[in-house]
């Protein structure tokens, strides 16, 4: 037998140590370190090694900022699975972490850098039964609505000209599924099993993944509800742990009232398993997501506020399907209340009403309602998240891939280059009536892809990247939301706060000892005294530079809601207007030839001490921070140029990111 070198090495030094341990041990060097004056070897070689591996990040008493999503679809959602995705919890969990996934359109999409926690949440109502009805071994596969799914996502129907069929097949399948259950023509046994299969699935995906101190899952859900006008209810249900939690999830099936979600979550609460909500995407509500009214349309008392508060305490302010901060209509002084607005009601292209159907507004409802009937059941904080149906996170205008799978994984099908024809035939949708014309060229419109967004993120200020004090984060609303960019925002308040603090080493430890935080309630002074804020933001270093940062108030003056936007730091050396209360424009530009933006041009960090000029002692109210980010390129924009085509007239061509926190609020009667 002939032996490489490397193993001949190996077998000496291997014998080496055998002899070392044999009577028969050869003399060695008397100047090696090894050696004793015998040639034998000594008892210890090395010195003991004091050092301690830290695996495990410690605790930061000042808290670190946390970013994550907490709406994400796998192929278990209904939808999903129906628009091509057959992406894992798993496979999401492993996107989140960093690593590329397969978008059902065939290409890799990948995160610039990994997110610090995420939560599957598919849908409850038939959550898994789309893919046992697509897959022809399972019971449900065999009954008769479940025949137009079978090997849906079988390699020959990833085809882009697909897309219009599986729409019709998602169209139909919800409304035959419902009757035949109503009807006992499909056995509600079988899809509750799969359900249970899937859910159980999902709780140990988030298992698997969870890394205490580096990455952090939770167990969760959609409960997917809506008004019978399509007003969309939709919540987001997060589970704190996994050691107890329900079999079956609480869905669209079990109440369509929001308030019967509620009672199971105190139910569970009583029983040790705690979760909270979160309402997403009220700008589709059609002014049900935040009504003045409770589900029987009754005044909303002090205990519906606190039930409401107890399970909802943040909402999401920024996803996929748009912006639901505010709306011009709502905000007619407010320059910068036009972003990302999608008007329509959720899956239609029926119009949205704007009063109650935003967060702003939610907010300034909840103070009037303090005032005229003691409860205020819109308390809450802010969190931003995807909505993202393959699985993966589209927050990227560059490289915006959208939510909705097949349906609008393309730039044609998003509606924003124009569609492709050959020989006089539409290709992709292969249906006319999907067209409008812009420009004098033909786009398809879907329903209301070109109004999406890539957004968004959900931020916290939390001790260290676990469960317990991510979600601990959560129930003190100390949070915050961006439309994608990774800026972190600060926002603290109290009295007698001096101005240098502001570039002081121990500011954050001061502000939390002395003050309040985001997501609290600041008390008057006895004194009568104005508050001092303390706002900060740090810009994402992937992104475009800060061009101002924004303290915006909501009040009630002579019985009717007012507001105010406040700039309270500018980038580029310019002061604040103290009439106007504005920063002059920095001059900050977009090249649309190639989306290059202004070198320069914004800051990297914006922070002021600021006083309320209009304060008034005896005046409830709210404030909280907006900071934006210079002008970039919006993802329609972007692909217009990829494509070699001018981008659509009636779309933004340019957009400014930007990141809200959660508000303080000043109550001047706490007792009330």
């Amino acid at each position: 037998m002939i032996l490489s070198p490397r193993r001949t090495l190996t077998l000496i030094a291997l014998s080496g140590l055998l002899w070392g341990c044999s009577q028969g041990t050869p003399d060695l060097n008397s100047d090696s370190p090894l050696s004793r004056a015998d040639g034998s070897i000594p008892n210890q070689l090395l010195p003991i090694n004091p050092e301690i591996l830290t695996l495990k990040p410690q605790p930061n008493k000042d808290r670190n900022a946390y970013f994550g999503d907490l709406h994400v679809h796998t192929g278990y959602s209904f939808d999903a699975y129906a628009f091509g995705t057959i992406a894992t919890p798993y496979d999401a969990y492993h996107f989140a972490k960093g690593q590329p996934l397969q978008h059902p359109a065939g290409y890799e999409v990948q995160l610039q850098q990994p997110l610090d926690f995420y939560a599957v949440t598919d849908h409850a109502m038939f959550m898994g039964v789309v893919q046992a009805g697509a897959d022809t071994s399972t019971v449900f596969s065999n009954y008769a609505v479940a025949k137009p799914l079978h090997n849906i996502n079988a390699p020959d129907n990833f085809s882009q000209l697909s897309v219009i069929s599986r729409s019709q097949v998602f169209a139909t399948f919800i409304p035959t599924l419902l009757a035949d259950i109503v009807t006992g023509r499909v056995d509600t046994e079988v899809t509750e099993t799969i359900t249970k299969s899937a859910w159980r699935d999902a709780i140990e995906a988030a298992d698997q993944h969870y890394l205490p101190g580096r990455f952090t899952t939770f167990a969760a859900y959609e409960y997917t509800s809506s008004t019978d006008d399509r007003g969309n209810l939709h919540r987001n249900v997060i589970f704190k742990d996994t050691d107890r939690l329900p079999a079956v999830p609480f869905s669209r099936f079990h109440s369509q009232n929001p308030e019967g979600l509620w009672d199971w979550m105190d139910n569970l609460r009583d029983q040790g398993i705690e979760s909270l909500a979160i309402p997403h995407n009220s700008n589709g509500s059609n002014g049900q997501m935040f009504m003045l009214t409770d589900w029987a349309g009754d005044p909303m008392d002090e205990e519906y506020a606190s039930q409401r508060m107890r399970n909802e305490p943040i909402v999401e302010v920024t996803q996929v399907k748009g912006t639901s901060d505010t709306h011009p209509v709502l905000s007619k002084n407010d320059e910068w209340a036009n972003f990302e607005i999608m008007p329509f009601r959720v899956a239609t292209t029926l119009p949205s009403v704007e009063p109650g159907s935003y967060v702003r507004d939610a907010y300034l409802r909840g103070l009037k309602m303090q005032e005229t009937q003691g409860a205020n059941p819109y308390k809450f904080g802010l969190a931003g998240a995807s909505d993202t149906h393959v699985a993966a996170n589209s927050d990227d205008e560059s490289t915006f891939f959208s939510k909705a799978g097949l349906l609008d994984g393309t730039p044609e099908n998003r509606g924003s280059i124009p569609a492709s024809f050959v020989n006089g035939t539409l290709l992709r949708w292969l249906d006319p009536d999907r067209l409008t014309e812009v420009d004098g060229k033909d786009y398809i419109h879907s329903s209301s892809f070109e109004t999406w967004s890539a957004s968004g993120i959900a931020g916290v200020w939390a001790e260290e990247n676990t469960r317990e004090a991510i979600y601990d984060a959560f129930r003190r609303k100390e949070t915050f939301a961006t439309s994608g960019p990774r800026m972190k925002v600060r926002f603290f308040a109290g009295y007698d706060v001096d101005a240098s603090l502001i570039n002081s080493p121990t500011m954050v430890e001061t502000a939390y000892e002395r003050g309040v935080t985001m997501g609290s309630d600041l008390e008057a002074s006895a004194t009568g005294n104005s508050p001092q804020f303390i706002v900060w933001a740090v810009q994402d270093t992937l992104a475009a530079p800060l061009q101002r940062l924004q303290v915006i108030k909501g009040y009630i003056a002579d019985g009717e809601p007012q507001e105010q936007v406040y700039d309270v730091a500018c980038s580029d050396g310019l002061t604040v207007d103290p009439t106007t209360h504005r920063c002059p424009d920095n001059g900050a530009t977009v090249d649309l030839s190639d989306c290059s933006i202004s070198a320069n041009t914004g800051a990297s960090e914006l922070k002021a001490v600021w006083q309320d000029p209009d304060f008034k002692a005896e005046q409830e109210a709210f404030y909280y921070v907006r900071v934006l980010e210079n002008p970039t390129c919006r993802w329609s924009t972007w692909d217009a140029i990829r494509n070699g085509v001018a981008p659509r007239s009636d779309l933004a061509k340019t957009i400014q990111e930007r990141a809200w926190s959660s508000p303080i609020w000043y109550r001047a009667d706490p007792s009330d």
